[in-house]
């Protein structure tokens, strides 16, 4: 009997290891014979700047936010993850890199050497861009400088340090679903929401997340923690928008000001350093979308201790 229950032990372990081996695996796009295109630079430069790459990749403590050695320290709950050099540099950074490798690290999270990247990438917004656009953002990063240095390793604690974990993580919050236009909508209301839920990854930072990381879809953009453990992200439906026109969110946008004639501050002034580089259009865009969100009750804001005697 108890040879039994031992064997019935083992076989549970090894299928529970096997579950566990085949989710956690990195699974990126198949590569194939994609037809030749000429890059859109311009279209990639539009693309590094909604996605804003500088915000997180240029090398801190200097004034160029071209030259994307890395080193931004990201604060999470998980620990503190530094972002990596993306410069052309082909020792250091994605000099060497192929398309369907830049492809597989921005849509699937996954590296060169097949390994999964934490999510403090958010692969998770990028995941619904459309390849061209990522191509055309990879030949654009192309063209910018190369920069010499490797990036210190990421300060995360036990068990979410351990890469292969991140497979389960996918498995639970990636859809890897396509950006889908909705035909009853404008076409620039379809731009604005494409931008803002792809390389703009608004949701990212505006949106509550639960104990493993993951954004809470019933609360998507209705703010919440800042996930760098600072302050609050505020809910930008309509909310905590309601009382903004499209004009005032575009103006935003490119500006930093806010309708009261107050500036921007926090992180978010790195935002509006990327936001104020896109066309007037794009952020008409992203204002016409934004506006449009329905309003969403935030998690509820921590009560102000009161001060001392």
């Amino acid at each position: 009997m108890l040879r039994r229950t031992i064997s019935v032990a083992l076989l549970a372990a090894l299928a529970t290891a096997g579950v566990y081996w085949w989710l956690s695996a990195p699974v990126g796009a198949a590569v194939g014979t994609a037809p030749a295109r000429v890059p859109d630079l311009a279209n990639g430069q539009v693309m590094f700047n909604a996605g804003g790459c500088a915000s997180c990749h240029a090398v801190p403590d200097q004034p160029d936010r071209l030259r994307l050695g890395g080193g931004v320290a990201i604060k999470s709950p998980f620990g503190t993850f530094y972002a990596p050099n993306i410069s052309s540099d082909p020792t250091d950074g994605i000099g060497k890199w192929s398309e369907a490798e830049f492809v597989n690290a921005v849509m699937h999270g996954v590296s060169p050497d097949g390994q999964h990247y934490f999510p403090a990438f958010p692969y998770t917004s990028y995941q619904h861009a459309r390849r061209e656009d990522v191509l055309d953002l990879f030949a654009y990063l192309k063209t910018l400088p190369a920069v010499a240095g490797k990036v210190r390793d990421h300060d995360v604690r036990f068990p979410f340090n351990i890469r292969r974990n991140v497979g389960i993580w996918k498995f639970l919050f990636l859809d890897d679903k396509p950006f889908v236009p909705d035909s009853a909508k404008s076409p620039q209301w379809n731009r604005g929401a494409y931008l803002v839920n792809s390389f703009g990854h608004c949701a990212e930072c505006h949106s509550p997340r639960n104990a493993l990381g993951g954004i809470t879809a019933a609360q998507r953009f209705a703010g919440g923690p800042n996930p760098e453990g600072e302050g609050w992200v505020p809910n930008i439906t309509q909310k905590g928008l309601g009382e903004w026109s499209a004009k005032d969110i575009a103006y935003f946008l490119k500006t930093g000001e806010l309708p009261d004639g107050d500036s921007v501050g926090g992180a978010m002034t790195r935002v509006i350093k990327n936001t104020s580089q896109l066309p007037d259009d794009d952020l008409a865009a992203m204002a016409d979308y934004l506006k449009s969100l329905p309003p969403v009750d935030g998690p509820p804001r921590p009560k102000r201790k009161e001060g001392g005697s």
